[in-house]
């Protein structure tokens, strides 16, 4: 059993007490029987205890043999259907990976009709060797579903969120089913605000360190001699997406990232390159645009342009979704409010500046009505 974290008068092992409004009547207790390995349900520290208490709205306490859930019923339901997913899972040796649990339990809070049993299965069945494709946050589980079901699917967000890992990842998963039969990675070769000159080599090794993140991903997910052997056979082709031009790529998973970098003519090639059995993925993050300040990015465009084109789908981040350092969240979250800042004062600014171009306007029409039209003085008649 891990260890817990002790806190004041809850229950008999002093844990915490939660104050509870409302009437007795509506509220029901259940009493489940402590199994095997129940503790790593519990998590580090008791986390993902506190999170279904949370999320759930019950009251968890550890007694000498059970565990007692209180609270509504249906709440009560809900923690009762995760105590048994997680052990029909533990029966089945289901092993959970470093922080998948909780991260599944997130997703549970935020779905009603999400099971723990339905996503760790699901997650299984999108597993390439010993490595499990698992999604940490509802978008995620929104974005690999989108992807199984639409051959064409954008994922749009900040940077950190999976967008692109979580690509390849499904990219391997349907290269080693077989469901397709090479993996092509493209991306635009555009330098992030600063020029790198002249870079000695081959033309490929003159394009190697734009793709370079691409190639992280999959020594990542797979062993170094297997992605070299893809690569020599071309069985993974990782390009810039310049070179995608006069082709059609059959039964192939075809990736194009950092997309908020391609040109309007770019995009609208790349989209054109499907061939028959084949799926797209594009990635972008709209907010960390390259492109020279006159120019369109393709990306924007095609969110306009294809938004309702039945077969691809959109699938939207946001900083709750990163899951690098918890630090990466904050920056992001940080950056988003200073641009709204920033948008919200120049609004400000405008509607000042037009306030007082209106008054002026209106003090030079009642000037010049008076000029146009002076008053005529009065004729007196002498007799």
């Amino acid at each position: 059993m891990c260890a817990r974290e002790p806190s004041i008068g809850r229950g008999s092992l002093g844990f915490r007490k939660r104050a509870w409004g409302g009437s007795a009547k509506a509220r029901m207790k259940k009493n489940i029987d402590i199994t095997p390995a129940i503790g790593t349900l519990f998590g580090t520290r008791d986390e993902n205890l506190h999170l279904l208490e949370d999320g759930f709205s019950v009251t968890i306490d550890l007694r000498a043999d059970s565990v007692e859930i209180d609270g509504a019923p249906r709440d009560v339901a809900r923690a009762e259907q995760v105590f048994a997913d997680f052990q029909h899972l533990q029966q089945n040796a289901f092993q959970f990976a470093n922080g998948d649990l909780n991260s599944m339990l997130r997703i549970l809070i935020t779905d009603p009709a999400a099971t723990l049993r339905g996503l760790a299965e699901a997650g299984k069945q999108r597993s390439f060797g010993k490595r499990m494709v698992q999604p940490k946050s509802m978008n995620q589980r929104r974005y690999l579903e989108a992807i199984e079901k639409h051959d064409m699917t954008f994922g749009i967000g900040p940077a950190g969120t999976g967008k692109t890992y979580l690509a390849v990842a499904m990219a391997i998963t349907a290269l080693l089913s077989k469901r397709v039969n090479r993996i092509i990675l493209a991306r635009p070769a555009v330098e992030a605000g600063e020029r790198l000159g002249f870079l000695p080599g081959t033309l490929q090794e003159k394009v190697d360190p734009y793709l370079r993140p691409l190639y992280d991903a999959l020594y990542d997910m797979l062993e170094p001699e297997k992605v070299d052997r893809f690569l020599e056979k071309n069985i993974i082709e990782i390009a810039p997406i310049a070179f995608m031009r006069g082709r059609t790529l059959n039964d192939s998973f075809i990736i194009l990232d950092e997309a908020q970098n391609t040109t309007s003519e770019q995009m609208k090639m790349f989209v054109t390159r499907m061939g028959f059995g084949s799926k797209a993925v594009i990635t972008g993050d709209v907010t960390q645009i390259d492109l020279p300040s006159a120019r369109r990015s393709g990306l924007l465009e095609a969110v306009d342009v294809l938004g309702d084109v039945n077969g691809i789908s959109f699938v939207y981040f946001d900083e709750s979704d990163v899951v690098r350092h918890q630090l990466v969240q904050r920056i992001v979250r940080a950056y988003d409010d200073f641009k709204t800042r920033v948008a919200e004062a120049q609004l400000s600014l405008l509607d000042t500046r037009a306030a007082a171009a209106n008054g002026k306007n209106e003090n030079g029409n009642a000037k010049g009505t008076r000029g146009d039209n002076p008053v005529e003085p009065a004729l007196t008649q002498k007799g």
